[in-house]
């Protein structure tokens, strides 16, 4: 499949842009799309989607949270030949009782994997856990920076999986025979609580960083005084249910599986992160 192009959506991601630079590194051809990358694709606009898809064989779907699109798309990429996907879903999704889902963003993650294994073409699921990167290039990373990580999350932890991990397995599905009809549940080696990956972090950086526990209540407060609209805090906080409880504790064995060795652990993410600049101040 090397000499048609490889299509990955949300190329500009945590993951897209990761997956991205692994397959160039590897010599092959990829087609990198985004609302701004260097193919415009957008979810929202299906004249986007045939010039993205066309003389594709291989392509990696980051679906957009709240739409209903993979279908619509597996069913166009089918049309255009499309031999291969591989779909980023999340872990936990099918485990009852996982997580609040008052805007249906579940049930939408479901029917994507549904409509990928209903293709008729090879397919694989990967189901990463909470990314080690969210302290770094997402949700938690300005208050890192900040010094500071105010969260409803108690003494709960979470295996958080490093990005470069997920991006691995997704380019030895996207390029690898053995990965057809596999699931992947990613997540790092060993679960880590907030108070933990704050102090490996000022570790890594040698600043002072430090973890506050806050109740659901203040933590929704403090976000309306900051400007936030009680819906969006609300919704904010109900992200953060799933690791107050220790719902992502549990260690999964999808990099093992996939690339046949142990995943990343969360002071190697830290210290390699540190290295490259990753939390200036």
């Amino acid at each position: 499949m090397s000499e048609h192009p490889i299509l990955v959506t949300g190329a500009t991601g945590k993951s897209g842009r990761r997956v991205v630079g692994r397959l160039r590194a590897k010599g092959l051809p990829v087609r990198a799309a985004a609302r701004t990358g260097e193919v415009v694709f957008d979810w929202t606009d299906q004249s986007t989607w045939d010039a993205a898809l066309e003389g594709v064989r291989s392509v990696y779907i980051v679906q957009l949270d709240g739409t209903n699109l993979v279908r619509p798309f597996v069913e166009r990429a089918v049309r255009h030949g499309v031999r291969r996907i591989v779909l980023a879903s999340g872990r936990g999704i099918d485990l009852p009782g996982y997580a609040k889902d008052s805007g249906g963003i579940l049930e939408d993650i479901l029917d994507s994997e549904a409509a990928v294994r209903e293709s008729g073409v090879e397919w694989t699921i990967s189901r990463p856990g909470w990314f080690a990167q969210n302290f770094s290039e997402g949700f938690f990373a300005d208050a890192i920076r900040a010094g500071e990580l105010r969260l409803p999350a108690g003494d709960g932890a979470a295996a958080f999986v490093d990005a470069e991990d997920i991006a691995a397995v997704v380019v030895a599905a996207l390029t690898e025979d053995r990965h057809a009809g596999q699931v992947y549940e990613l997540s790092g080696p060993r679960a880590v609580t907030l108070t933990e990956a704050v102090a490996t972090i000022s570790e890594a950086t040698g600043r002072e960083i430090r973890y506050v526990p806050l109740s659901v209540e203040d933590y929704v407060a403090e976000l309306v005084q900051q400007g936030l609209p009680p819906a969006d805090a609300e919704s904010f906080a109900d992200v953060i249910e799933p690791l107050r409880e220790g719902k992502d504790e549990y260690v999964s064995d999808g990099v093992g599986r996939a690339l046949g060795r142990p995943p990343r652990t969360f002071a190697e993410f830290a210290t390699s992160t540190a290295a490259a600049g990753g939390w200036p101040t």
